[in-house]
């Protein structure tokens, strides 16, 4: 019985592998396949760039929620105490050049300001988000509309920026509930933060696009366009949008600070509440950008179908 069993060594003629299938060279982990070439040294630069942001953000990253949602409502807490500040200025522009009947220019503020302090203090303390969310996207309609600002152009795309910022918060604070209906199909939660989220990308970016399209060009205002610019279409479509949101809170942070310096304005200048506004706003882009760096793209993004593959 034992001599049908054969365990001797294999023969010197025996062949490991008959097909060629495996590879002859000694493995040494993760190689580039040409070491020598310009996009393997840039892609290794970058990836060593990555790790070492990750490493010191660590400190940082817990807070960043927190600090993105408070940046993202900032905007609407200055608005309703500039209403208050300047209630008799707002109705009188409101009736003169409006033509907002007497009692009708006063309710249309007081339920703006209520709404901008209920819905932005539910968004910092993560309460009923999905309510403020559209009631401060309401408010940033029926202005546009009230004031007669809805078809200039600025004003246009800097409000889709904010609109993206609510739709990041919103996608931040989704959490798993259960079906209202039970057995009919319904969209889930996941698909639904994924909807959201591609949706506040491409809307954040509009704020740059109004940068580059007004003011007076210098070679520094081309080249910080330039690299913005695919830094806006990377965001857009999530290949490396961690970073590239990253990069556009440094440039817009540096820009905010030069370009909208309202605190250098004599206090009856016209001119100091336009920059203002401009400011905050601003701030509350910077704010969805950084829930951005966050949250990561989700699923419909470049870097999402790359961890697939």
């Amino acid at each position: 019985m034992s001599s049908r069993i054969s365990i001797a060594r294999p023969q010197s003629n025996y062949n490991v592998d008959p097909h060629g299938l495996s590879n002859s060279r000694p493995s040494s982990g993760y190689r580039a396949a040409n070491p020598d070439d310009p996009l393997e040294k840039i892609r290794a630069l970058s990836k060593t760039i990555e790790d070492n942001v990750e490493i010191y953000s660590q400190p940082l990253k817990p807070h960043l929620p927190a600090i993105g949602r408070f940046l993202i409502v900032v905007t609407f807490l200055e608005d309703a105490l500039r209403i208050m500040t300047q209630w008799g200025d707002q109705i009188w522009y409101l009736q003169q050049h409006r033509s907002f009947p007497w009692g009708i220019s006063h309710l249309f503020l007081i339920t703006n300001v209520i709404t901008m302090l209920i819905g932005s203090g539910a968004i910092i303390l993560k309460k009923h988000t999905e309510y403020a969310t559209g009631g401060l996207l309401g408010v940033v309609i029926i202005q546009g509309f009230g004031y007669g600002l809805i078809f200039d152009l600025n004003f246009f795309l800097r409000n889709l920026s904010v609109i993206g910022g609510l739709f990041m918060v919103f996608s931040d604070s989704m959490v798993s509930r259960k079906p209202i209906f039970a057995g009919l199909p319904s969209i889930s939660e996941t698909d639904r933060k994924k909807y959201f989220l591609l949706a506040g990308r491409v809307l954040l970016i509009f704020l740059f696009v109004g940068f580059i399209l007004q003011g007076e060009w210098s070679i520094i205002r081309l080249f910080v366009s330039v690299i913005g610019l695919a830094a806006c279409v990377m965001v857009a479509v999530g290949f490396k949008a961690k970073w590239s949101a990253a990069f556009l809170v440094l440039v817009l942070s540096i820009f905010n600070v030069f370009a909208n310096n309202w605190w250098s304005v004599h206090s009856a200048h016209p001119q100091r509440d336009f920059l203002k506004y401009d400011f905050f706003q601003t701030l509350s882009i910077v704010g969805g950008l950084i829930l951005l760096v966050n949250m990561g793209p989700g699923g419909l993004s470049v870097d999402e179908k790359k961890k697939t593959y």
